[in-house]
């Protein structure tokens, strides 16, 4: 055959970083916490091992089991066969058992929970005895959303004593005051903390840098400064009306709603974005009070069970609710689940629509909403994937309302800084240019996922524990594959669908704002769902001393990943080359190639080599941390 028309395959050598790569989940999460570890001992029906397994590298891991963004299952190559494993719900399931139980560093043991940034061997490596409370420098750290309290937790394991402040009346920040109770619940949120507290960390809340105690005070007092403070203000339109009673923004809405605060709602509600934070507005106010008639005795009774009803009290129930978002279905940044799960609850969606102006009538000398007339967009992105709508503004759109509830982006509140729009951070050290102040989470980098903003927490307390001591503490990785004697897979497992998350019912969900929408898996539920998972931590190792090249790997092969090909027909990486050239010069070599995207794990081509020259090794690596 003309080899110039034959396949050829890009090859190369596998190494440490490529089996690294290999676990997708792991390698794709912030914190890379083993993913894969603890939703394989979910199937195995070890749970407690499992939680520490999710637990070991992130402190706020229960939290994480109900609201993560989980760049894990976006990664997971379980995906590219059907759909991804459900990491998060998994995660959740392993912590509503043993999560938010206040307990030594040292309860985890080692070796259960390898992989990067593992808190485990921090604690042994800081101490060989029974933890108490840091008894060393004292650290401010302003705010105590995720960023803020990863900082803080890993600052008290460190032997510092981290100082929270937080302006709201309660911990957690965004957590507490961004997401709505139907997704997180309060209880959770308060384990969580208290756990954090029995560590050593004192909150501090109700407290406002700038006007409570000035920042000076703050870099006078501390040795270290965090600043954490979050994207929590809304960013506004600056469009014809925008001045008009009725336009707010949708973060201060969730905010009066976690806090049952007053907020002055109407009827008719138009919520601008399409991203998730434009999902919890819309589906907040869907809750606000849902139903088509006003029940005075259901009133009475939210009033006793939940905050948000504090805030029904002005207005007539919500009738209508719009989401009106630039992009199409198909480019919304929002969850799928978050789109299907609103248009149950009948939130009504409105896309390829940007606002053109707000409508609005005189009363009383005061500008009152009337509504908000949109333009058809056109596009959103160029050919580049960068936002640059264009719009036909000759076809226009006009929705009445009363209130407007804009979701289109968050900045942080940098007014305690004398004014400042932005911080200039160090994206290696998280140092800004004020001697002993370091940034974390959104006001480092930009609104990210909560993954990222806790990562960012633990990098802050690395570089705030370096700048104190100046000494570096730095992990010593070990790698290392070994064979699995008698590995085996779930029946049926390359073919079993995922497993849908249980929720409640719509009636449910507006019966009670505070009704849990994910109901979460049962422990059969889980088990299945985690033994869909391929196990990416397991290789094929190939002996070549051993092969004889029957073929009989690839015939058996279910997935094809797995050919017999010459070596002319390989497109290797510079080191093969060099390998080939020196010993197959002038003579018919064979190689055996394999695409890792295909291969389930399978174990068939083990079992079928006459000579054993395929093992089934797991490749494992764990991290312990020391001076540099």
């Amino acid at each position: 055959m003309d080899q110039s028309f034959a396949v050829r395959y890009a090859v190369t050598i596998a190494d440490e970083e490529y089996w690294r790569r290999q676990i997708k989940c792991q390698y794709a999460c912030p914190v890379h916490t083993d993913a894969r570890g603890y939703v394989r001992a979910i199937a195995e029906g070890d749970y407690e091992r499992a939680y520490r397994i999710a637990r070991g590298p992130n402190p706020l891991a229960s939290i994480c089991g109900r609201v993560c963004g989980a760049p894990c299952e976006a990664a997971c190559r379980r995906g590219a066969i059907d759909q991804p494993i459900a990491i998060r719900a998994l995660k959740r399931f392993v912590t509503d058992q043993f999560g938010g139980r206040p307990a030594s560093p040292a309860s985890f043991p080692s070796g259960e929970c390898d992989g990067l940034e593992e808190m485990t061997h921090l604690a042994r490596y800081l101490a060989s005895r029974e933890y108490k409370a840091p008894e060393g420098e004292r650290v401010a750290i302003i705010g105590s959303g995720p960023a803020g309290l990863a900082a803080a937790h890993d600052l008290a394991l460190l032997g510092f004593r981290p100082v929270v402040f937080e302006m709201e009346p309660k911990p957690a920040g965004m957590l507490y005051t961004g997401i709505p109770a139907y997704r997180l619940p309060r209880d959770l949120i308060d384990a969580e903390i208290e756990l954090i507290r029995s560590l050593g960390v004192e909150f501090r809340c109700g407290v406002q840098i700038g006007r409570d105690v000035p920042f000076d005070d703050l870099r006078r007092d501390y040795r270290a400064v965090i600043v954490a403070v979050g994207a929590k203000r809304a960013r506004m339109l600056t469009l014809p009306g925008s001045d008009a009673e009725g336009v707010y923004g949708g973060v201060d809405f969730l905010r009066a709603a976690a806090l049952g605060e007053p907020f002055p709602i109407g009827r008719r509600v138009i919520v601008i974005g399409g991203g998730n934070v434009a999902y919890d507005v819309s589906r907040s106010a869907v809750r606000y009070l849902s139903g088509e008639e006003e029940d005075p005795q259901r009133l009475v009774d939210w009033q006793t069970q939940s905050d948000i009803s504090r805030l029904a009290v002005r207005q007539p129930s919500v009738r209508q609710v719009h989401l009106v978002c630039l992009e199409s279905r198909a480019e919304m940044p929002a969850d799928e689940i978050e789109i299907v799960e609103g248009e149950e609850e009948g939130i009504r969606r409105h896309n390829r629509l940007g606002p053109k102006e707000f409508l609005w009538r005189q009363d009383n000398g005061e500008k009152k909403l009337t509504g908000v007339r949109f333009r058809r967009a056109l596009r959103v992105f160029d050919e580049n994937r960068r936002f640059s709508p264009v719009y036909d503004d000759a076809d226009t759109v006009d929705i009445e309302a009363d209130t407007v509830l804009l979701s289109v982006g968050q900045m942080p509140d940098l007014s305690f800084l004398g004014g400042a729009a932005r911080l200039p951070v160090n994206p290696e050290t998280l140092e800004t240019g004020m001697e002993g102040v370091f940034a974390a989470g959104d006001v480092a980098y930009g609104a990210k996922l909560m993954i990222d903003a806790i990562a960012s927490g633990k990098k802050a307390a690395r570089s705030v524990y370096r700048y104190l001591t100046g000494s570096e503490i730095q992990p010593r990785e070990s790698q290392f594959h070994f064979e699995i004697d008698s590995y085996r897979r779930e029946r049926g497992y390359e073919g079993r669908g995922r497993q849908r998350i249980p929720v409640a019912s719509v009636q449910e969900r507006l019966a009670d704002p505070r009704r849990l929408v994910e109901t979460g898996y049962t422990e059969t539920g889980a088990q299945r769902e985690a033994g869909r998972c391929l196990d990416c931590g397991v290789n094929t190792i190939f002996d070549g001393e051993k092969c004889i090249l029957c073929g009989g790997c690839v015939d058996v092969c279910p997935t094809l990943c797995l050919k017999l090909v010459g070596v002319e027909q390989l497109e290797p990486a510079a080191e093969l080359r060099a390998l080939l050239d020196a010993h197959a010069a002038g003579e018919s070599w064979s190689a055996i190639v394999k695409d890792e995207e295909r291969c389930i794990r399978c174990a068939l081509c083990a079992e079928r080599c006459p000579t054993r020259a395929i093992t089934m090794e797991r490749f494992q690596f764990s991290q312990e941390w020391q001076h540099a």
